[in-house]
Order: structure tokens, then C-alpha cells, then sequence
């Protein structure tokens, strides 16, 4: 299983005014994730809304952005597959796998929640054997799934019994929990960060890609950085970093993950709203958010459409 290397955004869903998805502008999506050097979509995770969408949307999300990715094979595809029921999971999984998605991401199910890192392994492992010959990925958001087991004790429980485990998108602070993951089995893992706001503490660590939501209109920001890290340009990288924490704290300034989409309209790719129970900007909270987003002199950072 081969290590992914570089940004994967996690996409928008793209909705009309009555809060449809917009499939047909997924090729469109697709295209331009291409265009910004991105090379993955992370799929109907937080910020493309699929715990919102029913299980017949999200197959049909996978079926467009799958069918852009045969033709055009840039930008690879994970969908999170992830849910309370691992019979939802499994049929989402199976569906995944005959779009010929690159890999699926299974989140820990947050409702009834896994007490420890045996049940969680056990759960991860009846998805992941539906579909034997795919690479299955964990998504690791305590924050969201209310599942706190630490992924070293997780890894050591799941590795022996999930033959096709590829790693973890690690959304999570706990540094020390992260770099054991990385050390594993000799680093056999594909450790995906997915914290936007402090990827370059993952970068020390020795992570090789990311997944966030801030990609899809920031990319060109998070290459500088990355570039500079590796040139060992540490005071050039801090501040492409700072410049980072203070864009994403206009998302909380506005209301949250759907001023995410006040961003991408910004740039010029207008994704609609989110569905409720999402807070939607007001439209006089957007022209103060276009001022505070000139007011951050990064334009030369955004992502091109």
C-alpha cells in the first residue's frame, strides 16, 4: 500500500439554495483540486458533510467524484465510510470499492462510543474485511466522535487483525500519541495529518501529507510551507504557519466549518450553504469577512479556479 505524499483536500459538498447536491459540479471540483497541485479528495468526511447526507447521496457523491478520478487519475479518492452501524458502513464500503475509490477512511461510530482500543479495532476490523483488497484508512477526530482511545494502543490492537490497515488521519494534538504512531512496526503506517492550523509541528514529526479542509482554497499557502520547511527555512515556515492560524481563526470569528464555504466564494467557487443544523453566514457577515480576509494580505496564497 502506497504512502500518500503531498495536500489532500477534504472537499465541499456542493449545494443549490434548497440544500440539494450539486453532483454536476464535481467534475468541476475535481478539476480544480488538480489545477492547485492537490493530490487527494477526502471524501463525505466533517467538512464535505456526510454525516448530513443520507446513504444514497453519499454513494452517489462517490460514483461522481470516482468517475472524474478514472478519467483523469490526478487526484486519488478516500471516502469515510464511517458511521454508526458497521452494516451501513460495510454497504458503503463494498459500494466504495466497485467505484474503485483508492481507499475508504472508517471514523470511530459516536453515538454508542468503543470503551477501549479492542472494540475499536474489532469494529474497524468487520468494515475493512468487506473489503479485502482496499486500503482502509482510520479517521482519528476525538473532538467529533467523542472516541479519546489513543491510536499507539488502537495500531497495536487493529494491526494484527486488519490486514489491510494503511494508516490514520490523525485529527487529534496529542503529539506524543502521533509520533509513536509514526515509529510503529517501523513506520509501516501512513500517518495523514489533519490539522491545518499546526501542520508544521506534524512536519517535525515526519509526516508526509495532510488532509484539511483549508486546502481547498489555501493550497498554494500550505506548498510555500511545506518548501520552506524542507529548505530548512524554519522563521520563513513559523510565519506561513501564522499566516494559517489566522485565516482559520476568521472561520471561528464567523461561525465556524461553513464559513469555509464564505472561502471558497471568496475565491470564486461558490459550494452554496451547508445544511442545517449548521449555522449559515448572513450575507452583511460576508462583506465583513471579505474585508477581514483582505485585511490578511495573503492573496498570492489562495487556490486558483
Amino acid at each position: 500500500m502506497e504512502k500518500f505524499k503531498g495536500l489532500i483536500a477534504a472537499p465541499f459538498a456542493p449545494m443549490d439554495d434548497k440544500g440539494e447536491i450539486l453532483y454536476d459540479l464535481i467534475d468541476v471540483y475535481y478539476d480544480f483540486l488538480e489545477k492547485n497541485r492537490i493530490i487527494g479528495a477526502f471524501i463525505n468526511g466533517s467538512t464535505g458533510e456526510g454525516v448530513s447526507l443520507s446513504q444514497k447521496e453519499k454513494m452517489k457523491v462517490v460514483e461522481s467524484w470516482t468517475a472524474r478520478s478514472r478519467d483523469r487519475k490526478t487526484v486519488k479518492v478516500i471516502n469515510l465510510v464511517g458511521g454508526t452501524s458497521y452494516k451501513e458502513c460495510i454497504e458503503i464500503a463494498r459500494h466504495s470499492a466497485d467505484c474503485l475509490v483508492d481507499a475508504i477512511a472508517i471514523v470511530a461510530p459516536y453515538y454508542f462510543k468503543p470503551a477501549d482500543a479492542v472494540q475499536l479495532a474489532e469494529y474497524c476490523a468487520l468494515i475493512a474485511g468487506a473489503v479485502p483488497m482496499l486500503p482502509v484508512y482510520f479517521y482519528h477526530i476525538p473532538i467529533l466522535s467523542g472516541c479519546y482511545v489513543t491510536m499507539f494502543d488502537f495500531l497495536q490492537e487493529a494491526a494484527p487483525i486488519i490486514p489491510n490497515l494503511a494508516g490514520i488521519k490523525y485529527t487529534h494534538e496529542d503529539f506524543m500519541d502521533f509520533l509513536s504512531c509514526t515509529h510503529f512496526m517501523e513506520g509501516k503506517f501512513d500517518m495523514m495529518w489533519g490539522r491545518d492550523e499546526n501542520m508544521l509541528s506534524a512536519l517535525v514529526l515526519g509526516t508526509q501529507s495532510a488532509v484539511g479542509s483549508t486546502f481547498n482554497y489555501a493550497a498554494p499557502l500550505y506548498y510555500a510551507l511545506i518548501e520552506a520547511f524542507d529548505r530548512g527555512d524554519l522563521i520563513q515556515a513559523r510565519k506561513l504557519q501564522q499566516l494559517s492560524i489566522d485565516m482559520i481563526r476568521l472561520l471561528s470569528k464567523y461561525g465556524g466549518i461553513a464559513t469555509g464555504k464564505a472561502y471558497m466564494k471568496y475565491i470564486g467557487f461558490d459550494l452554496g450553504k451547508f445544511r442545517l443544523p449548521v449555522k449559515n453566514m448572513a450575507d452583511e457577515s460576508y462583506m465583513k469577512l471579505v474585508d477581514d480576509i483582505i485585511s490578511l494580505d495573503m492573496q498570492e496564497f489562495f487556490s486558483v479556479f
